[in-house]
């Protein structure tokens, strides 16, 4: 007779379809799963103008989630955009004065009259 150790993942009690030989990748398969999780709740709290239903919503999460090394790759390059707030009137903005911060160029040095030798 034969021992074979097999793992499952469960969440939220319920029991997956997959099942691992190797504790690792199921370990792996349950992180993907929680990152899922973590992307479908950014998507569904996003002002998205379009509707997606929850089937949709949940396989672009797990497609982002599966793909996570590309997904890192790509969006390392992104900085963060915070938009600039409106301007309420632009009658009443005031003009730029002279800038501070610039750098003047040295004065020109009075001449002594006298040498020394």
């Amino acid at each position: 007779m034969a021992v074979i150790t097999k793992y499952i993942v469960v969440r939220d009690g319920v029991e997956l379809d997959q099942v691992f030989a190797d504790k690792k990748e199921a370990e792996a398969y349950d992180k993907m799963l929680d990152a899922a999780q973590e992307l479908t709740r950014l998507i569904r709290q996003g002002d998205l103008p379009i509707d997606l239903d929850a089937e949709t919503i949940d396989a672009v999460a797990i497609h982002l989630a599966k793909n996570a090394p590309a997904v890192t790759t790509i969006l390392k390059s992104v900085k963060p955009f915070k938009p600039s707030p409106p301007v309420k009137d632009k009658d009443k903005t005031v003009p730029e004065g002279p800038r501070q911060d610039k750098k003047k160029a040295p004065e020109p040095r009075a001449k002594t009259g006298s040498k020394t030798n």
